[in-house]
């Protein structure tokens, strides 16, 4: 049987050597990783999908496998946020500062992102990204302020407006994983974005996933009403489908694209495709491998979304010098 992630098979060094290494640069920053340790989540909530990998996964154990989808030391340095966000937050926001500071002491570009709760004091959230050195906010919809799922909620429910002036004030950074439905097609998104990014203009925000382009129309029918905002940025993250990176280099311009993982995902086996005005994520212990006429072999995620990228390099026919900034030099502009 097939294992189905956080190992390397050679299905995915064949397909890394055929479809991903001739494309990729010298350096590369992932602007989209998690750093935790397993008892940062509340006992029993911990995802079946880290079932045998380290108790902790901080700066080495990333630093070890992320040479799998980029190998040859080719990774330089990433943004790093928690992933416990309704575990035990204080403690992984303070593991990943601890990391950080491990990493820029052996040269690693480790910068990170402080997990907030819409609940938090505008000023205590001030004076902890102040006091871990963060370079920005990392809210999540699971911690909204609704009733209700929390995947319908609006922004404001759990990236509230205080939060947003702390950033302006601060010159940080915001990596904003939207819910709804329909992303960034959503009309209420929209308006919340386009009113933060102008009200705030010294905050830079970070759409993750592409503006959640998981299904990529939804981006492709919604990136136009961002044009203009020169406060807006994109990564790269867990995305399968070309097609949302394609809409934002035409829209907003290459210089707005960041490569990221979503380091541990990224180290599942699978893809994500859309369907209908959705999408669903295909894990690979969850497929017949042995559909129809073929041996199915999945491969890790990260290297799935590499492809996607690169395709969208193909038919957007940028040049080696616009596929180096995405990989590299719009992060080092952006944290500059």
């Amino acid at each position: 049987m097939m294992s189905v992630g956080w190992e390397l098979v050679d299905a995915d060094r064949e397909f890394l050597g055929r479809e991903i290494e001739p494309f990729l640069p010298g350096r590369i920053f992932d602007a989209h990783a998690h750093l935790f340790r397993h008892d940062h989540y509340t006992p029993g909530t911990l995802p079946a999908q880290l079932d045998g990998t380290p108790t902790e996964i901080g700066l080495a154990v990333y630093r070890q496998y992320i040479d799998w989808l980029h190998p040859g030391g080719r990774t330089v340095g990433g943004l790093f946020f928690g992933l416990a966000f309704t575990g035990d937050r204080d403690g992984n926001n303070a593991f990943v500062a601890q990391e950080m500071r491990a990493g820029q002491a052996a040269g690693f570009h480790a910068l990170g992102h402080f997990v907030i709760a819409p609940d938090m004091d505008p000023e205590y959230v001030r004076q902890a990204v102040r006091a871990g050195n963060f370079v920005g906010l990392k809210p999540y919809h699971t911690m909204a302020q609704v009733e209700g799922p929390t995947f319908q909620a609006p922004i404001e429910a759990y990236l509230i407006e205080d939060h947003v002036r702390i950033a302006h004030e601060e010159g940080l950074t915001i990596t904003l994983h939207m819910v709804r439905d329909r992303a960034l097609a959503d009309p209420r998104n929209q308006a919340t974005i386009r009113r933060y990014c102008e009200a705030y203009p010294n905050m830079r925000l970070i759409l993750a996933h592409a503006a959640r382009g998981f299904n990529p129309w939804h981006t492709i029918e919604g990136i136009h009403s961002l044009a203009g905002l020169r406060n807006v940025w994109f990564d790269t993250s867990a995305v399968t489908e070309a097609g949302a990176f394609e809409a934002i280099v035409e829209t907003m311009g290459h210089d707005r694209l960041l490569y990221g993982t979503d380091f541990y995902i990224s180290h599942l086996r699978g893809r994500c495709v859309a369907i209908g005005d959705s999408f669903h994520w295909f894990y690979a212990e969850e497929m017949n491998l042995a559909e129809k006429h073929v041996q199915l072999q999945p491969v890790l995620i990260g290297l799935e979304s590499l492809r996607s990228l690169i395709l969208a390099f193909r038919r957007l026919k940028l040049t080696d010098a616009q596929i180096e900034d995405i990989f590299y030099h719009n992060a080092l502009a952006l944290f500059a």
